[in-house]
């Protein structure tokens, strides 16, 4: 029993060994378990804080990079709206001052509008007043206002006359003065006689003939009109045709020479000198073209070139007259950067349709360029020589150039000369043209009828009528009187103002 109650017991001891082992086992377990978690806990929470670490520092670093990579963008935006509002700024002032402008521009508006209808409401008082038309009441209105301000408008005048007129004056003459003086050639104004001299009255009754054949002969052959009564010891030939009266000429003083005087004889001398003539004719044309440095010409406008040669205005030979204008023109050209060539042509036969204005009806300026056309010659130089007596506008400069070149070359002193008869008349028509206009008082005609004075009224021309009434007397002169070179019109104006002191 008591072995039973020990094996009992042992076996209860054995039992309560093996759970207080499986408790002590436990509790191990669990606390190995305990002290595991901890440190599971324990590193996990440091994991956490190195990865808290890790994201603070990238994000720290990620905004830094990104407050680097904006810093620029701001800037830029910073500028870009300062810009903005300068823009709008000036767009603000520019919206100012356009009103602004445009609140002037009415108001000028306004005030042109109020003018005019006080200018319109001032005529139309005026003429309701003065029973006057509107036309009528403008125009004294407007005389009005230049009687107010006359002075104003004639020192305005004095000012633009006398602004840039003396430096165009100045160097227009030292062109002029070099141009002239370059030529520089002797002046000899030829006279081509209409008379021959007989050696003895003897000479005069062959040359009547018998019952006057000779000279019917003579006058058939020649188609000249032979006058032998005018003077004793000469006979005069008469004919419009200058070529006629050369032929004739030197036909008569062959047979003068010769002594045989007879119908056969003299139709046979007219011939000879009528071929003698022709080719006197063709040597001088060749000779002024080659002289005046102006080639290609047709033969045939040459030859009429030629018969200027027996052709004068007032005592100048116009052959030679047209070559001299050729050698001025040329040099005017080079002066003033024109076309030599077709400033030399021009001159050269700006006086062609004198050449024939005897046998074809017109001026010899459309004559001219009729032939000219005829031969084909440069249309430049038609305009050139076409204008020369202002019977055409001038369209080139070229123009301009023959024509004051005729005017030096008929202008010098010796060029020409003139019969006293036409000389007074000249004068006469000149006085009498100008004393036509109203205001005028007296006009006298000097330096050899190149000058006009004319003194006006006072009390009916004012200085600046002065102006109008020059350039409408030198118009009239232009349009109704031929005269060689140019006259000067001077307006005198003299006002005299008489007190006493008493």
């Amino acid at each position: 029993m008591s072995l039973n109650i020990i094996l009992i017991l042992l076996a209860l001891s054995g039992v309560g060994g093996v759970a207080l082992g499986y408790v002590l086992r436990v509790l191990i377990g669990l606390a190995q378990r305990g002290s595991v978690e901890l440190d599971t806990k324990r590193k996990l929470l440091l994991a956490k804080e190195q990865a808290a670490k890790i994201i603070a520092d990238a994000e720290f670093r990620g905004a830094v990079i990104e407050t680097e990579r904006l810093a620029p963008i701001e800037e830029r935006e910073e500028k870009l709206s300062a810009r903005e509002e300068r823009v709008a700024s000036r767009e603000e002032f520019l919206d100012e001052k356009e009103n602004e402008v445009r609140m002037r521009e009415q108001e000028a508006i306004r005030v042109k509008n109020e003018a005019e209808n006080l200018a319109v409401q001032r005529s139309k008082e005026l003429a309701k007043v003065a029973h006057l038309s509107e036309e009528k009441a403008r125009e004294e209105l407007f005389d009005e206002i230049e009687r107010a301000h006359e002075e104003a408008i004639l020192l305005r005048l004095q000012k633009l006359a006398a602004n840039g007129q003396e430096r165009l004056e100045e160097k227009a003459r030292a062109i002029l003065t070099t141009t002239i003086h370059r030529l520089g050639n002797a002046v000899n104004a030829e006279v081509m006689s209409l008379s021959v001299t007989l050696p003895s009255d003897d000479v005069k009754g062959k040359i009547i003939g018998k019952e006057g054949r000779n000279i019917k002969a003579f006058e058939r052959a020649t188609g000249v009109d032979v006058l032998i009564d005018d003077a004793p010891d000469r006979i005069t030939l008469s004919s419009f045709d200058p070529l006629r009266r050369a032929v004739a000429k030197i036909a008569l003083e062959k047979l003068i020479a010769d002594g045989r005087i007879q119908p056969a004889k003299i139709e046979e001398t007219v011939e000879k000198t009528r071929a003698e003539v022709a080719e006197i004719i063709k040597q001088k044309g060749e000779a002024a073209a080659y002289e005046a440095g102006v080639i290609g010409l047709d033969p045939k406008l040459v030859s009429l070139l030629g018969r200027l040669h027996y052709r004068t205005s007032y005592g100048q030979n116009i052959l030679q007259h047209s070559i001299e204008m050729a050698h001025i023109s040329g040099m005017l050209a080079e002066e003033l950067g024109a076309d030599v060539n077709v400033a030399r042509t021009g001159a050269l036969l700006h006086d062609i349709g004198k050449a024939v204005d005897h046998e074809v009806q017109g001026t010899h300026v459309e004559i001219g360029r009729r032939i000219l056309e005829k031969f084909g010659v440069d249309k430049r130089v038609i305009l050139a020589m076409q204008s020369h007596h202002d019977e055409h506008p001038y369209e080139t400069p070229e123009a301009v150039i023959v024509q004051v070149a005729d005017a030096i070359s008929g202008g010098r002193p010796g060029a020409r000369r003139d019969t006293v008869d036409r000389y007074l008349e000249r004068l006469g028509d000149l006085e009498r043209l100008a004393a036509t206009f109203e205001g005028v008082e007296k006009v006298y005609a000097i330096a050899a009828g190149r000058e006009i004075r004319v003194f006006v009224n006072p009390g009916k021309v004012s200085d600046i009528a002065m102006h109008t009434l020059a350039r409408d007397i030198a118009k009239r002169i232009q349009e109704e009187l031929k005269y060689p070179g140019e006259i000067k019109v001077n307006i005198i104006r003299e006002n005299r103002v008489v007190e006493f002191a008493r």
